[in-house]
C-alpha cells in the first residue's frame, strides 16, 4: 500500500540524515563503547551470569588469543549434551529446558516425567485464542505474528503482572509449551490467508516431544521419520541458550530490569531476534546461498566461488550489504561448536536427500569466505562460520518452509530467555540503564532566533 502524505515525508526526510547523523570521530573521543563493544570487539561487562557460558577466545598478555569456540549450559558442555542427554533423540531439547530453568538435570525419569507432563498441561492455548488471535489476525511475517500472540496471553493470565519467581516460572513453562503451537498455526493461517492453501491445523499429541509436534504441526500429512525429528530436536537443543550478551537475550534481561511482566519481555526478545543481524540471519543464508547459485556457473570452481564472495563482500552483490551472511561471530573466533555439531547433521541429510552438491558448496564458502573476509576486510581477525550458516540448510531439508527458520529459533531461545529473566529478577538488583552523552549545548538555542 503506497503512503499517503508522500510529500510530507519527503519534506521531513530531506533533513533527518543531517539531523541525526553523528560524525563517527566523536565516538572515538568521547570512548564510546558502540554497540556495547570493546575496541577488541569483545562485549563490555554488563552482568554475570550462571545460566550459560560462551568462550570463544582467551586474552593472553593483554591480547584477544582466538580459541576454538565453546558453549556450557549450567556448566555442562553442550556436545556432551548432545551426546548423552537421552540416548534415542527424543525429548532432549525438553531435558535442556529442565536444566536451564531449574540448574540441572533431572535426578530420575519419574521427575523427568512429571516435567513432561507440567510442559503438556500448559500446552493447550486459551478457549477461543486461535481463532480470534491467529485466524482473524493473521501476519506474513510469522515472528511478527509469534511476538503479538506472546503480548496477547497477558489478557488471558489471571495473574500476569505477578514478578514472584513462582509465578514467572510457571508463565516460563508455558510460553516453552505454547510457542511452537503458535508458530506453527501462525504459519498454516499465513498460508491460508496470504499464499491461497488450504487451511489445515493439526493438535499436537500429548505423547510426542516438542520437535515432534512441531513436524506433526507444520505438515499437511502430519507425517516424519524418526532421524528428522532427532534432527531438529539437536537443533532445538543448539539454539537453547548462548549467555547473557546477545542481543535478544539482553533485551530480555533490560526489559525484566524494570519489573514489567514476562510476556512484555519475551515478546521484546522474540522482536530483537527477528533482525537479519541476530536470529533472522538463517533466513539470509538461504538467500543468499540461492544468489550464489544463481550466479556461479561452476560450484566447484574455487577461483569463481571466491570471486563471487569478494562482490558480496564489495557490496556488488546479493543484497549490497557487504555482508556474507553466517560468517562470523561476536564471541567465536576459530569455531562456533553449535555450527560443528550442526554441520555434521547436514553431511548426513544432504547424503540422504541427494544435496551432496550443495554440501559442498557450502563447505567451500565457508572455507573461501574466510580468506575473503581476511584480504577483503581484516588480515588480522579470525572469523568462523556460525550456527545460522548451516541450520537453515538443515531446515530446508527437513522441508520446513523458510518463513519458519527464525521463529524455530524463537522456539528454542525462549528457555534461555526465561532463565535469564527469572536470574536479572532475583539477582539483577538495578533497573539496566547505560549512559548515552549529549554532544549539543543543552539550552543554548532560543526559540525565536531562527524565525
Amino acid at each position: 500500500m503506497a503512503y499517503r502524505h508522500d510529500q510530507e515525508i519527503d519534506h521531513l526526510y530531506s533533513t533527518i540524515l543531517e539531523t541525526y547523523s553523528i560524525p563517527s570521530e566523536n565516538y572515538s573521543k568521547f570512548e564510546v563503547k558502540r554497540g556495547l563493544r570493546n575496541l577488541d570487539g569483545s562485549g563490555v561487562l554488563a552482568g554475570l551470569t550462571k545460566v550459560s557460558e560462551v568462550q570463544g577466545y582467551i586474552i593472553s598478555q593483554d591480547e584477544k588469543v582466538p580459541v576454538d569456540g565453546t558453549l556450557a549450559y549450567r556448566g555442562y558442555d553442550i556436545g556432551d549434551l548432545v551426546e548423552n542427554c537421552n540416548v534415542g533423540g527424543r525429548y532432549r531439547f525438553e531435558q535442556v529446558c529442565f536444566l536451564l530453568l531449574e540448574g540441572r538435570l533431572p535426578s530420575s525419569q519419574d521427575e523427568f516425567d512429571e516435567f513432561l507432563e507440567f510442559l503438556n498441561e500448559s500446552s493447550t492455548l486459551p478457549d477461543s485464542f486461535t481463532e480470534d488471535m491467529i485466524l482473524k489476525q493473521p501476519s506474513k511475517d510469522i515472528m511478527n505474528k509469534l511476538a503479538r500472540s506472546v503480548l496477547t496471553l497477558y489478557s488471558y493470565d489471571e495473574d500476569p503482572d505477578n514478578c514472584e519467581i513462582r509465578n514467572i516460572l510457571r508463565q516460563s513453562v508455558q510460553l516453552i509449551a505454547q510457542m511452537p503451537i503458535l508458530g506453527a498455526y501462525a504459519y498454516r493461517a499465513k498460508r491460508h490467508y496470504f499464499d491461497g492453501s488450504s487451511l489445515i491445523l493439526h493438535s499436537p499429541k500429548r505423547e510426542f516431544s516438542i520437535a515432534e509436534n512441531l513436524l506433526r504441526m507444520l505438515r499437511s500429512n502430519k507425517t516424519f521419520d524418526p532421524q528428522e525429528a532427532e534432527i531438529l530436536d539437536l537443533a532445538l537443543m543448539l539454539h537453547a541458550e548462548h549467555g547473557g550478551g546477545n542481543n535478544s537475550t539482553f533485551t530480555c534481561r533490560v526489559l525484566s530490569s524494570s519489573g514489567t511482566d514476562t510476556y512484555g519481555a519475551i515478546a521484546a526478545a522474540i522482536s530483537a531476534l527477528k533482525g537479519p543481524r541476530h536470529g533472522g540471519a538463517n533466513a539470509k543464508v538461504i538467500q543468499m546461498f540461492d544468489h550464489i547459485k544463481a550466479n556461479v556457473n561452476e560450484w566447484t570452481d574455487e577461483q569463481e566461488v571466491y570471486d563471487f564472495l569478494t562482490k558480496i563482500v564489495r557490496k556488488e552483490a546479493f543484497d549490497h550489504s557487504g555482508l556474507i551472511y553466517g560468517m562470523g561471530h561476536a564471541v567465536y573466533t576459530s569455531s562456533d561448536p553449535r555450527a560443528v555439531i550442526l554441520k555434521e547433521k547436514a553431511r548426513i541429510l544432504a547424503e540422504k536427500t541427494g544435496n551432496l552438491e550443495e554440501f559442498n558448496l557450502y563447505e567451500l564458502v565457508e572455507r573461501l569466505g574466510k580468506e575473503v573476509l581476511k584480504n577483503e576486510k581484516d588480515p588480522t581477525k579470525v572469523v568462523c562460520a556460525n550456527v545460522d550458516f548451516y541450520s537453515g540448510f538443515v531446515y530446508r531439508m527437513l522441508n520446513i518452509p523458510p518463513e519458519m527458520f527464525t521463529p524455530i529459533f524463537a522456539m528454542a531461545r525462549v528457555a534461555g530467555w526465561c532463565a535469564h529473566r527469572i536470574e536479572e529478577v532475583i539477582s539483577g538488583g538495578r533497573i539496566i540503564r547505560p549512559a548515552y552523552k549529549a554532544i549539543c549545548k543543552g539550552g543554548s538555542k532560543k526559540v525565536n532566533e531562527d524565525k
